[in-house]
C-alpha cells in the first residue's frame, strides 16, 4: 500500500484553497453524496465532511452525535428516545432518510459510507478533508479506524485525505494507525498549548475558526512549519483578510458565492 509523501509545508501543498463545507454548504443535505455532487457542480474540487463509526465499526458521514436533526430517525422511533448514531449498526443507519429534512428534492437521500465518498472523489480527482467526529467515548478507536479505512481507500497514488479533529485523542489514534496520512488540529478556542499539541501530534496543519486568526496566530503557525486553514468563512471581507494572512485553506458554506478557482 503506497501513498504520496505526507504534504507538509516544506513540500508542494496538493490541496485547493477553497473547501466546500459538508459537501455543499447549505445547498444540499449536509454530509450526503448529493451534497458532494452539488458542490462539484459549483466547481469545488475539495470537500470537508464529518466521519464517525456505526456500532459495528462502519465509517459513515454524520456531523451530530444524534440522528434527529438530519435524518427521519425520530419518525421511525417516535417514543422520544435520543438516538445516538454510534449506538446503531450500519444496517439500521443505512435505512434512514438523510435528505427530506433539507427539502423534498432530496427525499430518501441516504447516509453515505466513507467508502462511497472515496469512490466518488477518487473517480473525479477530488480532494477531501475528513473531520474525525467520534461519538462520545470513542475518539481513539474512531481515529484508528477512519485512518485505516482512508489508507486502504486512497491507495495506489491517490492524494490522501487530510484528517482533522477537535479531539486530540482521535488524532493520536489516526497517527498510531496510519502515521503517513496528513493530519490537522481543529480549534474553536486557543486553549493553552494548542501549537505544541499540533507539533507533538505531527500535524501538517492547524484549522482555526476564522475569529481566532490574526497576524500573531498566523505567524506562529507558519513559523512552526505548518499549514494554515480556517472554517467556516461565508463573507468576502473575512475571506480577503484570511488570504492576506497567507491562508492555505478556506472552508465555506457559500459554494454558490465564492469562486473556488480564485
Amino acid at each position: 500500500m503506497t501513498h504520496p509523501p505526507c504534504p507538509a509545508s516544506t513540500t508542494v501543498w496538493p490541496y485547493p484553497r477553497w473547501i466546500a463545507h459538508r459537501g455543499a454548504g447549505k445547498l444540499a443535505p449536509e454530509n450526503t453524496l448529493a451534497a458532494f455532487q452539488r458542490g462539484a457542480h459549483h466547481g469545488y474540487r475539495m470537500f470537508e465532511c464529518d466521519v464517525k463509526l456505526s456500532a459495528d465499526g462502519v465509517p459513515f458521514l454524520l456531523h451530530d452525535d444524534t440522528l434527529e436533526r438530519t435524518t427521519n430517525a425520530a419518525a421511525l422511533w417516535p417514543d422520544g428516545t435520543t438516538l445516538v448514531a454510534g449506538d446503531l449498526a450500519w444496517k439500521a443507519l443505512s435505512a434512514l432518510d438523510a435528505g427530506s429534512w433539507h427539502s423534498d428534492a432530496f427525499a430518501r437521500e441516504g447516509l453515505p459510507t466513507l467508502a462511497l465518498v472515496a469512490e466518488f472523489c477518487i473517480a473525479h480527482g477530488y480532494f477531501v478533508n475528513l473531520e474525525i467526529k467520534p461519538s462520545p467515548g470513542t475518539a481513539l478507536k474512531t481515529g484508528e479506524v477512519v485512518a485505516q479505512q482512508a489508507a486502504r481507500l486512497w491507495q495506489n497514488g491517490a492524494v490522501p485525505p487530510l484528517l482533522t479533529s477537535f479531539k486530540t485523542e482521535a488524532l493520536q489514534g489516526a497517527a498510531r494507525a496510519q502515521p503517513e496520512l496528513p493530519r490537522g488540529l481543529l480549534l474553536d478556542a486557543l486553549w493553552p498549548g494548542w501549537l505544541q499539541a499540533a507539533i507533538a501530534l505531527k500535524c501538517v496543519a492547524v484549522v482555526f475558526h476564522h475569529s481566532l486568526l490574526n497576524a500573531d496566530t498566523a505567524r506562529q503557525v507558519k513559523a512552526a512549519g505548518l499549514r494554515l486553514l480556517s472554517y467556516t468563512v461565508n463573507d468576502a471581507s473575512t475571506a480577503q483578510g484570511l488570504i492576506a494572512l497567507g491562508i492555505d485553506g478556506i472552508v465555506t458554506d457559500r459554494v454558490d458565492y465564492f469562486n473556488p478557482d480564485a
